[in-house]
């Protein structure tokens, strides 16, 4: 608990105050770059201040230059801080709607073109979200997605959402698949306690869309790639029965 209580104070001390400056800065300079690298500074010294150490891997399977989807799989609240300074460049996030209402943050971060998404949307506003994800990507952000759309239970990788393979299709970006571990155990889900350990990142060989006849084929790509490079206890049941 003294570890959550350490990163929640860097936040709640921090955050504010580079939203309070920042915010109007951005809106005199039209330009939003020199916050989100403030932001990400506080994002890192909070993962610090709750005893986290990071290590990544694969950044050389990164494309230079070019604007990327990245779809992790999601075990733990931690996954987002620990995992959105370590990308290359600035990142838009497919995030839940209701984090977009969040007073100062949720300002920040729809300047940032963050893009919100409601859960169980109508379709009307599911095309809105890869609308707008398409459009982040042509201004030559980034995206981050959870393909599975909540975290897992149990910390295994469970089924995807067919909504982030649809704007890879539409887009042509390439797929950067995340295998993203030691969360699990820091903060489970339904939990506020944060265990102090090690967070291990892997980027993964890119994955074109179109190298694949449909959106189902992507996505079963991006699945396998992800399932294989976790630790075993991570892997999905059903992948492990593959292997026996």
């Amino acid at each position: 608990m003294f570890a959550a209580l350490k990163m929640l104070a860097v936040y709640l001390t921090l955050g504010p105050i580079a939203g309070i400056i920042g915010i109007p800065y951005t809106l005199v300079v039209g330009d939003i770059s020199r916050l989100y690298r403030v932001a990400m500074w506080i994002l890192r010294a909070g993962v610090r201040a709750g005893g986290i150490t990071v290590e990544v891997s694969g950044m050389e399977n990164v494309p230079a230059g070019q604007s990327c989807i990245f779809m992790s799989n999601h075990v733990s609240n931690l996954d987002p801080p620990v995992l959105l300074p370590m990308l290359p460049g600035r990142s838009s996030v497919l995030l839940k709607k209701v984090l977009t209402k969040i007073p100062i943050l949720g300002w920040a971060m729809l300047m940032a073109k963050f893009v919100p998404v409601e859960r169980g949307s109508k379709r009307d506003s599911a095309q809105a979200s890869v609308v707008a994800a398409g459009d982040a990507l042509k201004s030559g952000l980034h995206i981050l997605v959870y393909p599975e759309g909540t975290r897992s239970r149990d910390g295994r990788l469970s089924t995807f959402k067919k909504g982030p393979f649809y704007l890879a299709q539409q887009t042509g970006a390439p797929i950067i698949p995340v295998a993203i571990s030691g969360t699990e155990r820091m903060m489970r889900k339904g939990s506020i306690g944060v265990t102090p350990g090690l967070a291990r990142v892997q980027m993964l060989p890119a994955i074109e869309p179109s190298d694949y006849k449909s959106r189902e084929d992507i996505l079963a790509a991006v699945y396998e790639a992800i399932a294989h490079a976790l630790p075993a206890e991570m892997q999905p049941a059903d992948y492990l029965m593959k292997g026996l």
